[in-house]
């Protein structure tokens, strides 16, 4: 397989225990399907609380490494970050650091839900206290 975007040939690494192909030029990485997941998963594993992941598709100049299709851009869950995947889902390009982003996308979700689970507890607690005292 070649980089979407030099047409260097990937390289298989492991990353955070996920093996990903990297292009050694411009640092991007391609992950199958279920990698996307997976890397997301190391840091927050809700998979229905994470939200649509495809917003806003348009296609791009870049093709699939595993099948030549035309990659689709569009903006990753509603923040503002922009992937690219293949419309016959076989996988992303994140170029370089983009994975960095989408870790620190998921840490923020999950505190965001911590703090909203939280909040709902001490707003259970302050209604019982409020019927308790009739």
């Amino acid at each position: 397989m070649n980089c979407p975007k030099d047409n260097t040939p990937l390289a298989t690494t492991q990353m955070r225990g996920i093996e990903v192909d990297r292009c050694s030029t411009c640092k991007g990485m391609w992950l199958d399907t279920q990698e996307l997941d997976q890397l997301e998963d190391t840091v927050y594993a809700a998979d229905d609380m994470k939200g649509t992941l495809i917003f806003s598709e348009t296609p791009t100049a870049f093709v699939c490494p595993r099948c030549g299709a035309i990659l689709n851009q569009f903006e990753y869950r509603l923040y503002g970050l922009v992937l690219e995947h293949c419309p016959n889902e076989h996988g992303f390009w994140l170029d370089a650091d983009e994975d960095q982003r989408v870790l620190e996308f998921m840490q923020a979700r999950d505190a965001s839900m911590q703090r909203k689970s939280s909040a709902e507890g001490e707003w259970s607690k302050w209604l019982n206290r409020l019927r308790s005292k009739r």
